[in-house]
């Protein structure tokens, strides 16, 4: 499994959706990281970018869009809601597959040497890469705002940047970078325009003041509405949930004679921390399973976004006069994009569990296009080594083993996508049937072919036991996909 590092970066520009596309593409235009998410808050003045990828992928993304908004946000014109001390706010890195809080950590100091050393942006470290005890809390480097940062930097020595120079950059102030925990912005907005509200029942939960523990929260004006918002941060979901910040600010709301008038998620939310359910409890407004931060890093990763070549340049390899990427390749490719097709469908259905099946599934049919590959080349290698070498036999009932067992594989995994996708048509709402139905089309062909392949290759191998074994799993497979077409849908033929 790849390291996957999430990077969560916050600018202070949510009104010029140029600048936003700007920074968008700036994050983009890096190999092997993935756009997970934007959003882009009027009210706030504020967007937030959520990409993953590999670790220094992430690191290279996060510092290009920062140089993109020193360049395009100027914060001395800023007057969103949301607190902020630069133009890029805050950029932490977190773990999510396969990596350590630490590399994180050293990520965020190796972005923050180089942005204040190429950009003259002073560096603060915060949470679990920050150098000075008094640094940790995102709040306390933003308290006072630009001025009162500006201040403390020029008046205390405990408020040196751990990088940079000790005056914040005219128009692109500070940048707060470091590593934590993934964390969910949740927002629950109030039926009333009175702020003293939102910032009262924001006081009153919030753990710095004696409320809930892990929770951050303030209360701001959300002018284009007519109404205000608790916006809140659950630093550990695991101690607080979603629910009982929910819960409390209903409580508080309840005693001041205001009611809810929503929720909304700000970025993606770990799958752990809520299901539809739960969703429903706390009112979200318009949420998408596609909100689920796993289901969106497996997809991408399924659309073969890590090392692999465009699609139009698999498909000028197909069409090339060399054998490979042959049958067995392609059958993958189709199984993959049936897989992930299947995703797609049950976002619309609530079936989460469906979803991550197909979602690995997808990536290890993706997988198995360059495995064909690398085996019918193993074949061909020992095909034509000399024939005086005593190992030949050996080596080529291995090779041979190995480029039947692959495209079987691909048959069994097809099948398995189809049957996954079968099981969440008749919850899945009527608009994405059809996609289903091609979808399930597709696993049928991506089985039939990735079985052909395997009969036909397993023709050559010459050792009988190995034989006996690849042709009882061929036949369980046969069993299956004969057993998924049965229950196919068969649509009616056009008059």
């Amino acid at each position: 499994m790849p390291q996957i590092i999430e990077c969560v970066q916050n600018f202070s520009e949510g009104r010029n959706s140029a600048i936003v596309q700007a920074l968008t593409a700036a994050v983009t235009s890096v190999p092997d990281v993935w756009l997970l998410d934007h959003t882009m808050d009027r009210d706030h003045h504020r967007s937030v970018l959520t990409f993953a990828g590999l670790p220094e992928a992430v690191g290279e993304a996060a510092y290009r869009a920062i140089k993109v908004a020193t360049e395009l946000i100027d914060v001395r014109h800023h007057d969103g809601t949301h607190p902020r001390v630069g133009a890029t706010d805050v950029v932490p890195f977190v773990p999510i597959q396969n990596v350590t809080m630490e590399v994180c950590v050293q990520l965020a100091r190796t972005i923050g040497q180089k942005v204040s050393a190429d950009l003259g942006i002073p560096v603060f470290l915060y949470e679990q890469a920050a150098i000075h005890p008094g640094h940790v809390k995102l709040e306390h480097i933003r308290r006072g705002g630009l001025r009162g940062l500006a201040s403390r930097m020029v008046s205390d020595p405990a408020w040196a940047p751990d990088f940079g120079p000790r005056r914040l950059h005219e128009t692109a102030g500070a940048v707060i970078i470091g590593a934590r925990w993934p964390l969910i912005a949740f927002n629950v907005n109030l039926n009333t325009s009175d702020l003293t509200t939102a910032k009262a029942i924001a006081k009153t939960i919030r753990h710095s003041n004696g409320g809930l523990p892990c929770l951050k929260a303030i209360g701001v004006e959300l002018a284009s509405r007519g109404i205000v918002q608790v916006a809140m941060n659950l630093t550990d979901y695991r101690v607080t949930s979603m629910h009982a910040a929910f819960q409390a600010v209903q409580t508080e709301a309840a005693k001041r004679g205001v009611e809810i008038a929503g929720s909304e998620l700000i970025g993606l939310v770990p799958q752990a921390a809520l299901d539809q359910t739960a969703a429903a409890s706390v009112q979200l407004e318009q949420f998408d399973s596609a909100q689920v931060l796993e289901a969106r890093i497996g997809v991408a990763i399924s659309k073969g976004a890590e090392h692999d070549r465009s699609l139009s340049g698999f498909l000028a390899a197909v069409a090339d006069v060399k054998p490979t990427p042959g049958g067995g390749s392609v059958a993958a490719l189709v199984g993959a994009l049936a897989a992930s097709l299947g995703v797609m469908g049950t976002r619309f259905g609530h079936q989460t569990e469906v979803q991550q099946r197909l979602v690995q599934l997808s990536q290890r049919l993706h997988a198995l296009v360059q495995a064909d590959i690398e085996a019918y080349q193993e074949v061909s290698r020992t095909s034509t080594s000399p024939t005086e070498r005593s190992e030949r036999s050996t080596d080529m009932a291995v090779a041979w083993q190995k480029a039947t067992e692959i495209p079987l594989e691909i048959a069994e995994l097809a099948c398995r996508a189809g049957w996954a996708i079968q099981s969440c048509l008749k919850t899945a709402r009527p608009a994405v049937h059809s996609d289903l139905t091609v979808a399930t089309i597709m696993a049928l062909a991506a089985a039939d072919a990735g079985l052909h392949t395997a009969r036909v290759n397993l023709k050559a191998q010459i050792n009988q036991r190995l034989n006996d074994t690849i042709l009882s799993r061929i036949r369980k497979a046969e069993q299956s996909l004969e057993e998924l077409k049965g229950l196919c849908y068969t649509p009616p033929p056009i008059k």
